[in-house]
């Protein structure tokens, strides 16, 4: 199977700007779009996608991954084995959010930010603040509206897509940007990993 490939700021910036549309669930192609999501995120090491990354300006996120902990297993080629089938298959559809406690920092990485310098494939990592927990109201993929708690790493990656679907990439709002390869990011995060600095209080970017 050929391999899915992300709209980049390098090939399409002015796409990736865009605001994505509110799905309307009488739409016939919700479902393929979902697929498509999912696709990807099993043939590719990421942690979530909003729709609008792969040519789909819906408001539509899948995630994939949001435990530090096999996130951090898959630095090694042991861990990477062991996790490669690891699959949250959570979709948001719609997703709000409502409210907005804590700070926290990571140096996040994006596949739409991302280009090849020759064979070496290059990213822009930057170091966000985001809120420790957040509120969201979404519907699942039956059209069930939701209003859940995410908290923690959790908080970061879905604020991330969520992000997307207004327009926003990560490195218009990062304290600091570095460019750098995988294995330079990985490095990175091993010095400064995922920080929390508040639980509690207004989130203030």
């Amino acid at each position: 199977m050929e391999k899915l490939k992300p709209i980049t700021i390098e090939k399409n910036e002015k796409y990736l700007r865009q605001i994505s549309k509110k799905v309307d669930f009488t739409d016939p192609e919700i479902h393929n779009n979902i697929v498509v999501l999912q696709d990807y995120c099993i043939q590719n090491e990421v942690m979530a996608m909003a729709a609008i990354q792969l040519g789909i300006p819906k408001r539509i996120i899948y995630v994939k991954d949001t435990n530090l902990e096999i996130l951090n297993k898959r630095l090694t080629d042991k861990g990477k084995e062991e996790t490669k089938d690891y699959n949250e298959a959570k979709v948001l559809i719609n997703p709000e959010i409502i409210s907005k406690e804590g700070i926290t920092t990571f140096w996040e990485a994006c596949a739409s930010c991302s280009w090849y310098e020759g064979e070496i494939k290059k990213y822009y990592n930057g170091k966000v603040k985001r809120p420790y927990k957040i509120k969201v109201k979404y519907f699942d993929i039956d059209g069930n509206q939701h209003v859940d708690d995410f908290e923690g790493f959790e908080s970061t990656v879905l604020c991330h897509e969520i992000d997307h679907l207004d327009g926003i990439l990560h490195i218009d709002i990062a304290d600091e940007v570095i460019i750098g390869t995988k294995e330079e990011r990985i490095e990175l995060r091993k010095k400064e990993g995922y920080t929390i600095i508040s639980k509690n209080g207004k989130f203030v970017q």
